[in-house]
């Protein structure tokens, strides 16, 4: 092991223990200390799960990446893993950027995006992204010696030798695959597949697909995984431009449903959709579980609006990882059924008819900041409703459908923020026979929406006072309200 990885370990044992446990959130992972952000390394191995992260211990802002490292049985409660990961190398000293984690033969292979920085003479820098394995035993893991596995000189001609990163490894049946993000010569995104018979030797088989100039530029964090008779990529492009209600935050996450040519080892897609429509969510990755569910999570947070309160030594969460479907063409989402394990204290509210007379209306049992809640709203005679969370008369946050417009909009405008941030996203969303379905996770300062039965998702952050945990109703026209809400306790 080398003093950089001991450091970093010696690090987080003991500055752990000087955080608050009751700053952190209940039921969304949340590191030791220090800044977090792309999940890696998402993978089943003997019987657990384990979730590594970008990770930088030492403060809470981006720095020399390492891999931040948790495990769990149910995807709710996470124990910590000591660091697994250092930019400890020449090849990866300058970080241990994202990438992916896979099972084999009773060992945990992690495969990562390996960095060099190096000062040349004439005062320029010679910046390689290459890619690289470690081997472990679930705790500690080694760095290959014939590291990095994979350079850029494999690529097609003309690829960047500087952006190229973010493995995605998998194994069917006797061969490892990679799919690995890099820019064409155009400066366009593209994904390079890679097939290997030991996960050590590796060759170019094919660009999976390239954007062309379209849906941003660098394809970030690639996914891609079969499901329900189709497969699936997910993306997450910088640099992306905004269509209508779309693909917002510039570093947003994509997806899209087609089918694999496995011969030729293209994907033939469809249209572009929005993963999630909220501000503060990037990079996710997934997991086949056990029992064959698709399991996904993401980054809690936005590269562009930076809102952890100064006085953290943390910085940085996951979402609560969220199953997959699909249906009719459309990712489905929603929160991992060993959720409701965890639920406690029942309040029912049914048939509350609310008039805009009514103002803002508080139901007996209904607040927290640690809940899950269901609502079942008929708004075939309001004009609007209003969720109004983590109020107190001085700090709110609103969740409030248009009937007219046919949209959704979270606002966290007056939840606490002293910076000018962006603060509010909306989403088209439709309704059900004059209704709407709202799922709503609240975890302290994450706020995790789900329309429909899954069929929209918005993620946001919202660093209130704890103490505001209040949770209101409001309408114009006549709305009627069923309620459910469960407190989480973890």
């Amino acid at each position: 092991m080398s003093r950089e990885l001991d450091k970093a370990r010696e690090y987080e044992a003991g500055k752990k223990e000087q955080i608050p446990s009751e700053q952190k959130c209940v039921f969304h992972l949340t590191p030791p200390v220090g800044w977090i952000n792309d999940p890696n390394g998402f993978s089943r191995y003997q019987g657990e799960y384990h979730l590594f992260y970008q990770y930088y211990p030492y403060g809470t802002s981006w720095g020399p990446m390492h891999w931040g490292h948790q495990k769990t049985k149910d995807f709710i409660k996470w124990e910590l893993v000591p660091c697994a990961l250092a930019p400890d190398t020449e090849y990866d000293g300058q970080g241990c950027f994202s990438g992916s984690a896979v099972e084999h033969d009773g060992k945990h292979i992690l495969m990562y995006t390996s960095v060099y920085d190096r000062l040349q003479e004439d005062g320029t820098h010679k910046i390689r992204q290459t890619q690289s394995i470690a081997i472990g035993d679930g705790v500690n893991y080694e760095k290959l010696s014939c590291n990095p596995v994979i350079k850029s000189d494999a690529l097609p001609e003309g690829s960047s030798v500087v952006d190229f990163r973010d493995p995605r490894i998998w194994k069917e049946k006797d061969t490892f695959y990679s799919v690995i993000g890099s820019l064409d010569a155009d400066g366009s995104g593209q994904l390079a597949l890679f097939s290997s018979a030991d996960a050590v030797k590796w060759q170019f088989k094919s660009i999976l697909d390239a954007n062309g100039g379209r849906y941003g530029k660098m394809w970030e964090c690639p996914d891609f995984f079969p499901l329900d008779g189709s497969h699936v990529l997910i993306v997450s492009p910088q640099f992306m431009r905004a269509e209508g209600l779309e693909f917002h935050n510039g570093h947003n996450s994509i997806y899209f449903v087609g089918s694999f040519d496995e011969e030729n080892g293209k994907f033939h897609r469809g249209k572009a959709k929005s993963l999630d429509f909220g501000m503060d969510f990037y990079a996710p990755q997934t997991v086949e579980t056990a029992d064959g569910r698709r399991v996904m999570v993401g980054w809690l947070q936005s590269w562009d609006n930076y809102l952890t309160p100064e006085e953290f030594e943390w910085s940085g969460m996951m979402t609560v990882p969220r199953e997959l479907k699909l249906k009719s063409g459309k990712l489905i989402q929603n929160p991992v059924r060993e959720l409701e394990n965890y639920r406690r204290n029942e309040v029912a509210c049914r048939d509350v008819r609310l008039c805009e007379a009514d103002g803002q209306r508080r139901l007996p049992g209904i607040s927290g900041r640690v809940l899950d809640m269901t609502l079942d709203v008929d708004v075939r005679r309001a004009s609007s409703f209003t969720v109004h969370l983590a109020s107190d008369g001085d700090y709110v946050t609103t969740v409030s459908y248009d009937v007219n417009q046919g949209t959704l909009t979270t606002d966290r405008t007056y939840s606490g923020q002293r910076k000018d941030m962006i603060c509010s996203r909306t989403m088209y969303v439709d309704q059900k026979d004059g209704c709407i379905r709202l799922r709503v996770l609240l975890d302290k300062y994450a706020l995790e929406l789900f329309v429909n039965d899954g069929e929209q998702a918005m993620t946001s952050l919202l660093y209130t006072p704890l103490e505001a945990d209040g949770i209101a109703f409001s309408c114009t026209g006549e709305a009627v309200f069923d309620i459910t809400k469960y407190d989480i306790i973890v």
